[in-house]
């Protein structure tokens, strides 16, 4: 958490959000072993130049079974105690038929009831990392859940949907608060059939997006998503920082991953 924060204050960012932290994404348990309580991390983060923007859980509104809504409520006492307001969930699922869409409106149900009932004051923000990355599954989504909140993945809806991303803004900017950005080329990585390079080093179109975010004085988050743990290959987050700075990609939030 240190190293975490310490990067975002020298590179003059307002926060971070963070994944994983000292080699697991098992954040309660990290916090734990950390601070020891939630009133710790509060201490930590109040006494930080630097803010928390989001926790990424691991839920998915599609497969969220009882383990996994256990696993995901441990979150929130670290949440509600650091003022940290986004919980990431992931979407879920493969094709955004009629019984995954279903399925993730009951996910979405349940939240809705536990956080009234709990008085939660963090909510969860929808990734757009499987279902909704396909081409028109947007649309369907916000039409049945309009007021749901979404964390769009720019590359993701453009790299695995084929969708171009100043057209998936027309969709996505009523409900996004919250936006990933990285870069990558089509040539094969390890585990994927394109690989990620350094911000501004591959072929993600971020003049059109700046541009039409600016056009529309978007004042959300947009994050660099660095997948360092699952890609060791990358170089070091504090490189594409730098990298993402000196290429001109605007952004305010690094992921501490």
């Amino acid at each position: 958490m240190d190293e975490a924060l310490g990067l975002a204050a020298r590179h003059g960012l307002d926060a971070i959000e963070i994944r994983a932290l000292g080699g697991t994404i098992d954040l309660s348990a990290y916090f734990t072993e950390r601070f020891g309580s939630p009133s710790g991390l509060a201490k930590v983060l109040q006494d930080s130049p630097v803010g928390v923007c989001a926790f990424n859980t691991s839920l998915r509104l599609i497969g969220a079974t009882s383990q996994a809504k256990e696993e995901f409520l441990r979150y929130l006492p670290w949440a509600e105690a650091a003022g940290v307001r986004s919980l990431r969930v992931f979407d879920g699922g493969e094709t955004g038929d009629d019984g995954e869409m279903a399925e993730a409106l009951s996910t979405l149900q349940w939240w809705k009831e536990t956080a009234r009932r709990e008085g939660f004051r963090a909510d969860i923000v929808i990734e757009t990392h499987d279902f909704l990355a396909l081409t028109d599954a947007i649309p369907r989504f916000l039409e049945m859940a309009p007021d749901c909140v979404l964390l769009w993945d720019t590359h993701h809806t453009w790299r695995k949907g084929g969708q171009d991303p100043v057209e998936t803004w027309k969709q996505v900017r009523n409900n996004t608060r919250h936006l990933h950005v990285k870069d990558s080329i089509s040539k094969p990585g390890p585990r994927l059939p394109y690989r990620y390079v350094l911000p501004g080093e591959g072929e993600f179109p971020m003049a059109a997006l700046r541009a039409v975010l600016a056009a529309d004085n978007y004042t959300g988050v947009v994050s660099l998503e660095w997948e360092r743990l699952w890609h060791p290959d990358l170089p070091p987050l504090d490189l594409a920082v730098q990298s993402a700075q000196h290429n001109g990609w605007w952004f305010q939030t690094p992921r501490g991953e």
